[in-house]
């Protein structure tokens, strides 16, 4: 049994992580942004949940302040921001570099007297790094970033393992079960599979991530090989 704790819990690839492990006999804490949705939600499957902000860096170790012990460390909260250039939003920029970059960086410095040799990390990043797309202004920024964070971590921490995945398009997800038809055919049809992600395919890459000992400072995609299109 592991102690797991999921920053970003409380919806999509986080929850469904989150719940697996809860179902393999784990001992799981999630985070959400509100401490009433983060219970309710981790009552489901017998977790513990907690409220943390990641844009809110200056609280994240009050928030962490009772989590003890951590085996496996996954940080999945991400913001969905549509911020191109021409119309450039410096508060909503501001908040999503914060979220990822700061508060990512934040989590673990909290935390860092919980984690052990044996620990592990796994930061989620995006494919927005590689293929931008309008509005992705910040987005591929950040995510390009989390890349710095992970080999920055990875030396900093050792023999403390920091992994990031890289999740493309990600077919039944909340976010992408939204969009038309018409737009996931087009989308499939560019992938050399044949077939999008699945939450389960990116909760599986995440568990190997964790899971194998000799597995460090690498960038996993999750996309099918949607990047080859």
């Amino acid at each position: 049994m592991s102690n797991v704790l999921v920053v970003g819990g409380t919806s999509g690839i986080g929850l469904e992580f989150a719940r697996t492990r809860a179902e393999r006999g784990d001992e799981v804490v999630l985070t959400g942004r509100d401490a009433h949705r983060a219970g309710t939600v981790a009552k489901e499957f017998g977790a513990r949940g907690i409220a943390l902000d990641l844009s809110r860096p200056l609280e994240i170790a009050a928030a962490v302040a009772d989590v003890g012990r951590v085996d496996h460390l996954v940080i999945a909260g991400v913001s969905r921001d549509d911020n191109k250039v021409a119309e450039y939003d410096i508060g909503a920029a501001l908040d999503l570099v914060t979220l990822k970059l700061v508060g990512y960086t934040e989590v673990v410095h909290a935390l860092r007297p919980r984690l052990h040799d044996d620990s592990a990390v796994v930061l989620f990043g995006g494919q927005a790094k590689e293929r931008p797309y309008p509005g992705a202004t910040t987005v591929a920024t950040v995510n390009a970033g989390v890349r710095g964070l992970m080999n920055s971590l990875a030396v900093e921490l050792a023999p403390i393992r920091v992994n990031t995945v890289h999740p493309g398009v990600v077919g039944d997800s909340p976010y992408w079960q939204t969009k038309p038809e018409k737009v996931l055919a087009t989308l499939r049809t560019e992938t050399p599979t044949g077939r999008l992600a699945s939450m389960a395919d990116v909760v599986d890459a995440v568990d190997f991530l964790l899971r194998n000992r000799s597995v460090n400072a690498v960038e996993l995609t999750v996309d099918g090989g949607w990047l080859l299109g």
